[in-house]
């Protein structure tokens, strides 16, 4: 079957996931074409990669990204942007009617209702694994036939650990992630499990199914992306090898299957999966994050905010390791949540980051 060009603007488009989608978009010239591109200060390479792809718009920063988002049509816009930055860019892909492919979970997470309000039914596609995993699981079914979310979770270099043996945890050895090669604050928020955390949040706001029907397994082969259990007693698993490319090219098309763009499972090979139980004591971040998305309004923004300058404080050895989500709470217990627009969340992400700041200096 003949299936139309897509017009494909890549935001984000010099980090990870913007470069993976560069190389899918050119191993499928015959299905898509890039028209913009936007990076957060990294000129050059944006440039070079412009004049690779044959693209005339190129966007440097949040701001201008999301005013290319309006000025330029397109099809589908691949929000790779780092960070809550990627906020504004979201609401202008969706506020003009484009297919968001959102590897930015920051954007959704802090910006909630905002988003979730602004989207019409499909108009946004995960590109994050384990909610793309999720997406492929429920055409399995109805949304009412939804028992349970289960999303995997890597369990970090720390797996198994105590929360007493992760006192004196380094930040070389945050870094030390064992499947994904990721920048600083995501690598750290994956030893923490913030990340998992945010993915939880995430996974409420994308697929509407309550915080107590959405669970976190420790499955440190990282085959199995996340599950969707049925009322029936079925669950439904995405399994593939650790590649975003899968990801970014159903975001790209979906549901559409692109073929050859991963490896599949070798099942001539003997291997072994295991899941376990997350330890809540040893990292308390997921529960906390739970309590946050069900607060609503601004506090997963101001959750977010307060981890993002809490591990950067950790990275520059002001703070110790368990620091980190203990900062968190305090921030967000104390927080008072602002009105729910992108000027509110704007304010409560600047409130948390400046009361986190305080924190850290007498913790200090």
């Amino acid at each position: 079957m003949m299936r139309t060009m897509r017009d494909i603007m890549v935001l984000g488009s010099t980090g990870s996931i913007g470069v993976q989608a560069l190389e899918v978009i050119a191993a499928n010239a015959d299905r898509f074409r890039v028209v913009g591109l936007a990076a957060g200060s990294n000129r050059e390479l944006v440039e070079a990669q412009a004049r690779e792809h044959g693209v005339e718009h190129v966007a440097l920063g949040a701001e201008a990204a999301a005013q290319l988002v309006r000025d330029v049509p397109c099809d589908v816009v691949l929000n790779g942007i780092t960070g809550s930055v990627g906020l504004a860019p979201t609401l202008a892909a969706l506020n003009a009617g484009r297919i968001l492919a959102l590897a930015n979970k920051e954007s959704l997470i802090v910006g909630g209702s905002l988003v979730t309000n602004l989207a019409a039914p499909g108009q946004i596609v995960p590109v994050d694994s384990e909610h793309s995993a999720i997406a492929q699981a429920m055409l399995a079914g109805e949304h009412h036939e939804v028992r349970r979310l289960v999303l995997t979770a890597s369990g970090g270099p720390f797996r198994g650990r105590t929360r007493a043996s992760l006192e004196g945890v380094t930040p070389a050895e945050a870094l030390a992630h064992p499947t994904w090669d990721m920048g600083r604050v995501i690598t750290t928020n994956s030893s923490t499990l913030v990340n998992k955390g945010l993915e939880v949040i995430e996974a409420h706001l994308l697929f509407d199914v309550p915080y107590d029907r959405i669970v976190v397994t420790v499955h440190p082969q990282s085959m199995v992306h996340s599950m969707v259990e049925f009322i029936d007693g079925s669950t439904i698993a995405q399994c593939s090898p650790p590649d975003m490319r899968l990801p970014i090219s159903l975001g790209l098309d979906w549901p559409h299957r692109i073929g050859g763009v991963g490896a599949p499972l070798d099942w001539s090979t003997a291997s072994t999966w295991t899941f376990a139980p997350l330890d809540d004591e040893a990292f308390p971040a997921v529960a906390l994050a739970k309590r946050v998305g069900e607060a609503g309004a601004t506090f997963p923004a101001v959750f977010n905010a307060a981890n993002e300058q809490a591990v950067h404080a950790f990275h520059d050895g002001r703070i110790g390791y368990l620091d980190i989500v203990d900062t968190v709470r305090a921030v967000v217990d104390s927080h008072e949540p602002h009105a729910m627009t992108l000027e509110g969340v704007l304010e409560a992400e600047l409130w948390a980051r400046r009361t986190a700041d305080q924190l850290i200096a007498v913790r200090s």
